[in-house]
């Protein structure tokens, strides 16, 4: 039950919370505080949802209270439930609820079915929410034993789910380590592993009994058996964008960088590992060795094709290669590791650096099938969402686009970033110049700086990273002119 976080716009049925509360996304309503009547009522609904999934053929049910969108977890949450009765005030009586669905369910069907309690065990807003050290802590050693296992995080998705240009891999590890002190039960946590020696260290020390691994697990779902099989050089790893994470919250197939099958498994039979062995006898020639040539080049070399596979360039990784020397996106490099390494392994596929084709080239090869992958270049005029035509005075020299940024442009103070993308790049490129130097203002059509980003889980951090750095912000603006010296931006 997701208490006020839901808004039921779909039922229309009344929203509850442990006091009353405004929805937590900004629509129109408000949650009524539960009645005694209302808790019964839930603690029937909870029971007989796991006897139901039991009948389903689950062998876990997961009490859950491991995120802001969870009713248990705003009965633990002060801030949420201001209730003067025994389900509020102090931290036996807030976590009342807890300790009652998870004996609930465990009589229901704990004699066939594992129960597992998700908690997040702090929330990392400080004294506004519930701290490890301290009330997070004693919740856990309050329930300490009534589930089968523990699955701890922390809270809200947006902490728990960081991309990897704001957390290194395992960064939950200092707000969970408390918990073997304190169960006997089996614990798993979560942070993004992609490492095995990371793993296996952390299974070793005791600070967890099984490592939870989505994302991970998204970008290779044979993971844990490439592990077993010591494969791990094999290993797909996530990089961490979180392009998976803004396509669930689109409400449509996921995507990943990563792993291109993912969300298509069904619709297209598309499989992870597995790809049809080739049909014919052409040989194939692969222009571009971004990170669509790669694939295509693995994927065919795979299948048992000839492949030859060219780039003008002199290294392998196109876009992901220039964009990994970004400030904190060194693990979007993976994107070209990986598929590297699996082509170096494949004796039927050649490779080529500071291979430019031409049309001329490209028929002298003497392939029968022939894939351009060269890739996009980012419009350096100013066309883009709003303004739809370059911008006039972007043909001026000191006029400068992505590309040429990241190629090392030289640049002078003063520099105005704008971004009519509003995804990630404006935001880090802005970050980038400002850490080169720079005075630096970045102006958005948005209202906020890399808007889509709020998809990703990181738009407030990269706001706030720019606040920080310094630099000056101007939201709801376009640039319609730039001069020798100006740039015109409009509301």
């Amino acid at each position: 039950h997701m208490g006020h976080y839901g808004m039921n716009l779909y039922s229309r049925e009344p929203l509850m919370a442990p006091s009353g509360h405004p929805p937590e996304h900004v629509v129109p309503g408000f949650a009524r505080a539960m009645t005694k009547r209302d808790i019964r009522d839930l603690r029937t609904w909870h029971r007989n949802a796991a006897v139901r999934a039991k009948r389903a053929g689950f062998d876990i049910v997961v009490v859950y209270a491991g995120h802001n969108i969870a009713l248990a977890m705003h009965f633990l949450a002060r801030r949420y439930n201001r209730r003067t009765d025994e389900y509020g005030g102090s931290l036996e009586n807030r976590a009342r609820l807890l300790r009652e669905l998870i004996e609930d369910t465990k009589e229901a069907v704990g004699d066939s079915c594992g129960v597992a309690v998700r908690m997040a065990v702090d929330e990392l807003m400080g004294p506004r929410g519930l701290v490890s050290e301290e009330e997070g802590r004693d919740i856990v050693a309050m329930l300490a034993e009534l589930p089968d296992l523990w699955d701890v995080n922390c809270s809200d998705w947006k902490n728990d789910s960081i991309t990897s240009r704001f957390a290194e891999e395992g960064f939950q590890e200092p707000f969970i380590r408390f918990m073997k002190d304190v169960t006997t039960k089996p614990v798993v946590g979560v942070g993004r592993y992609t490492s095995p020696d990371r793993m296996a260290s952390l299974v070793r020390a005791g600070v967890l009994d099984m490592i939870g691994a989505a994302r991970p697990s998204i970008a290779d779902p044979y993971l844990p058996r490439k592990i077993e099989e010591g494969r791990v050089e094999d290993i797909r790893e996530c990089i961490g964008c979180n392009i998976c994470v803004a396509y669930a919250n689109h409400m449509v197939p996921m995507r990943c960088t990563q792993n291109p099958t993912v969300g298509e498994e069904w619709r297209r039979g598309w499989h992870p590992e597995h790809i049809p062995a080739k049909d014919t006898d052409d040989t194939v020639l692969v222009v571009g060795g971004g990170p669509a040539g790669l694939e295509a080049a693995r994927a065919l070399g795979q299948r048992g094709y000839e492949v030859t596979l060219a780039e003008a360039g002199e290294a392998w990784g196109g876009r992901a290669l220039r964009e990994s020397r970004l400030p904190g996106l060194a693990a979007w490099r993976r994107v070209a590791d990986y598929r590297v390494y699996q082509l170096q392994q494949m004796a039927n596929v050649n490779v080529y650096l500071q291979s430019p084709m031409t049309a001329d080239a490209v028929l002298e090869a003497g392939c029968s099938l022939v894939a351009v992958a060269t890739g996009a270049s980012w419009h350096g005029d100013g066309f883009g969402r709003t303004t739809c035509a370059p911008i006039p005075g972007a043909e001026q020299a000191h006029v400068v686009g992505p590309d040429e940024v990241m190629a090392g442009a030289s640049l002078t103070s003063p520099v105005v970033v704008f971004d009519d993308d509003e995804f990630y790049m404006g935001g880090v490129l802005a970050e980038q110049i400002r850490a080169a130097g720079h005075d630096v203002t970045l102006v958005t059509p948005g209202a906020v700086v890399s808007s889509w980003t709020d998809y990703t889980l990181e738009q407030s951090r990269i706001q706030k990273q720019l606040h920080k750095l310094g630099v000056q912000i101007v939201p709801l603006h376009t640039v319609v002119e730039v001069g020798a010296d100006h740039v015109r931006a409009v509301y």
